[in-house]
């Protein structure tokens, strides 16, 4: 089963930026439908960002303009660019990934905690 192992994640001032990386066991980025979701505590995880076989970008609004999704398929690596942080962006960041867009994300991982906070 494909793996998903997220980094990149910490504490970061509102206005900062961070990157975050996930590395991908194996070589689908170009072949699935890869996406980024976040779950703050108390509530349920939401997608975040997804980017299409085609390379078609989508964003939840409360990220548009602020957040950049972007893969690395020699790398196997999906980035996920953050700017201009707020503390509602605070959560734990997951990737994961899905061959159409009617099949179920695969076996999520650990995720990487991102905290805004002055």
């Amino acid at each position: 089963q494909v793996q998903f192992v997220e980094s990149g994640g910490g504490l970061v001032q509102p206005g900062g930026s961070l990157r975050l990386s996930c590395a991908v066991s194996e070589s689908i980025l170009s072949r699935y439908i890869m996406g980024w979701f976040r779950q703050a505590p108390g509530k349920q995880r939401e997608t975040v960002a997804s980017i299409t076989t085609g390379g078609s970008a989508n964003y939840a609004d409360s990220v548009k303009g602020r957040f950049t999704i972007s893969r690395d398929s020699a790398k196997n690596t999906l980035n996920l660019q953050m700017n201009s942080l707020t503390p509602e962006d605070t959560a734990v960041y997951y990737c994961n990934a899905r061959r159409n867009w009617g099949d179920s994300w695969g076996r999520w991982g650990q995720g990487t905690q991102v905290t805004v906070s002055s």
